[in-house]
């Protein structure tokens, strides 16, 4: 099970139906990318390994009807555009880069199809 540090418990403090979301999330990830620093900040919980890869946020990326209670938006930064019904938002900010907000809305939501995406974002912000 993952435990969360203070500054975690702080940020679900508003949202804390959302814990397990993260919880799922987190455990997965730090099971499978050890070295992952993590950053949390008032709006957002970055996580990197040479820069950013990917973010949590309560980011209101779809209408509020539209999105699952509770709610995570996963940011993933990718050199690529995600084709997939899962994606509710991207951008492009600069030539190579992609931005991708995916709405998570249950633990069983962070299958494998995610994580290959998490590993893409990851490798490429080692690498770029």
């Amino acid at each position: 099970m993952y435990q969360f540090d203070l500054e975690e418990l702080a940020f679900f403090e508003a949202q804390p139906a959302a814990r397990p979301l993260y919880e799922a999330f987190a455990e997965k990830l730090f099971a499978r990318c050890p070295d992952v620093r993590k950053k949390v900040g008032k709006s957002q919980i970055a996580f990197s390994n040479r820069h950013v890869f990917a973010c949590i946020s309560f980011l209101r990326v779809r209408r509020k009807a539209d999105l699952p209670d509770p709610f995570l938006v996963l940011t993933l930064g990718l050199p690529f555009p995600l084709e997939s019904d899962r994606v509710a938002a991207k951008t492009q900010p600069w030539p190579g880069r992609w931005t991708t907000h995916l709405v998570l809305g249950s633990g069983e939501e962070t299958d494998e199809e995610l994580f290959e995406w998490v590993r893409q974002a990851y490798l490429f912000a080692a690498y770029k």
